[in-house]
């Protein structure tokens, strides 16, 4: 057994047995063309490929990692069992007209795997029912928000749920879309790019905050979407803000995409991110007890594709080391993002943050009063400079203008004490912390 079979032995127990038997069983090891520093396998297809690509290769090459000490660039090449003819997925320019058709969606992200909460419930149910009535009732959907929140898995569950009832579905990023512009206006070949992108049922667009300032790609995506719109053909966009806030975004555009709906998408409260997880953990097989559940909720910060990530990493580690996935392994095997984390907030940021939603003057943070509020909202800051930058008892005493660490150990003493008695200022706490990550993310 070669080490690329090794490797894709080890995945298998780590991912469903659909997505092992569907894609990752069809991958061979290319011992001739791999290196130390390069994985190089083969696929029978391109959409096989370019779907590995987007889901599994991180996992793959962490694998390698783990075995060989190096952390290999993944490459997989199409090989055709009638021509055996080797094509990299990179260069491969033949296959084009049919990936338009399959669009690389992913067959896991559906509305049924989406986990609702009062964060995303308005995005959901617009999504859901864009689907249901398509080109009739919000055109175009704009979806919008942070990353990492969910937007490409309702672009996606949209995408998937019209491919399965026979439609014509396009889904590209806009940096595809712009290659792809770019490459069809050199080789004078733009009748098969508009007829690509205009004569779908469904043209799903991901991060369209990227046409900002492109002059060429706006024009040719303002006559798109004219086309389509007029045809009565449905246009989902994402963006990580409002059109009003791309910069370098034309007028006429910026009109069009508020002609149908916005739904933002905001960061997720502490249950709904616990709910993500158990779902994750219920997709994949993976067993995780409450305690761990709740300490990647607690302290992963908001975005969903890191948390799926640190899950992912926790229970390729578990398998390969043969432990179980206790709180002590978990803070071990994720302490060094959770420090990159702290180090990433300030205490001027928590304190602008809990000044804002206490509706206390940050002047008054650092000020001799002693009044209710205050004093509750300076314990506050303290407590979470604590636990989410790295600074010491002593620099936060400092921030404060305290003479020594004492009063903070007070303040640290206080806050555990109100949350063992109440459980809305445990809320409290927790949707500050949310606040917090969201902002630096």
């Amino acid at each position: 057994m070669n080490i690329g079979e090794k490797i894709l032995g080890e995945l298998k127990k780590e991912i469903s047995e659909n997505d092992y038997n569907q894609y990752i069983k069809k991958l061979s090891y290319d011992t001739k063309h791999s290196r130390s520093d390069i994985a190089h396998f083969n696929a029978p297809n391109l959409i096989i490929a370019k779907w590995i690509k987007t889901k599994y290769e991180f996992q793959i090459t962490h694998l390698f990692e783990i075995h060989t000490g190096i952390k290999p660039k993944l490459e997989i090449s199409i090989k055709t069992k009638k021509t055996n003819a080797v094509q990299n997925i990179k260069t491969s320019q033949t296959v084009e007209k049919n990936v338009a058709k399959t669009n690389f969606l992913n067959p896991s992200l559906t509305f049924d795997s989406f986990i609702v909460g009062s964060s995303n419930q308005f995005a959901y149910t617009a999504s859901r029912s864009v689907s249901e009535k398509l080109g009739q009732l919000y055109n175009p959907l704009f979806l919008y928000g942070g990353v990492g929140l969910g937007k490409t898995h309702l672009l996606q569950a949209i995408g998937n749920e019209q491919i399965a009832l026979g439609k014509n579905v396009v889904y590209t990023t806009l940096e595809m879309f712009m290659n792809s512009f770019t490459s069809h206006i050199r080789s004078q070949t733009m009748d098969r790019f508009r007829e690509k992108f205009r004569e779908c049922d469904l043209l799903l667009i991901d991060d369209i905050q990227f046409i900002s300032r492109k002059e060429q790609t706006q024009e040719e995506f303002f006559h798109t979407f004219n086309e389509l719109y007029n045809a009565k053909k449905q246009i989902v966009i994402t963006a990580d803000r409002p059109p009003n806030k791309i910069a370098g975004l034309v007028d006429r555009l910026k009109s069009r995409f508020e002609w149908g709906l916005m739904a933002d998408i905001q960061p997720p409260g502490l249950e709904t991110k616990i709910e993500i997880i158990k779902k994750k953990c219920e997709l994949d097989k993976i067993s995780l007890n409450n305690d761990v559940v709740n300490f990647i909720a607690t302290n992963m910060g908001d975005n969903i594709r890191e948390i799926e990530g640190t899950i992912i990493k926790l229970n390729a580690l578990s398998s390969i080391l043969n432990q179980k996935i206790t709180l002590e392994f978990a803070k071990n095997t994720i302490k060094d993002q959770l420090k990159e984390k702290k180090e990433n907030i300030t205490i001027d940021t928590i304190a602008q943050i809990v000044s804002k939603e206490l509706n206390v003057k940050p002047s008054d943070i650092k000020s001799k009063k002693r009044t209710q509020n205050i004093v509750n909202a300076r314990r506050i800051i303290i407590y979470l400079a604590r636990n989410l930058t790295p600074n010491s008892m002593p620099q936060i005493a400092m921030y404060f203008g305290m003479k020594d660490h004492t009063a903070i150990s007070h303040s640290m003493k206080k806050i555990n004490e109100i949350i063992d008695e109440d459980e809305n200022f445990k809320v409290l706490l927790e949707e500050l912390s949310n606040k917090i990550h969201s902002k630096e993310n």
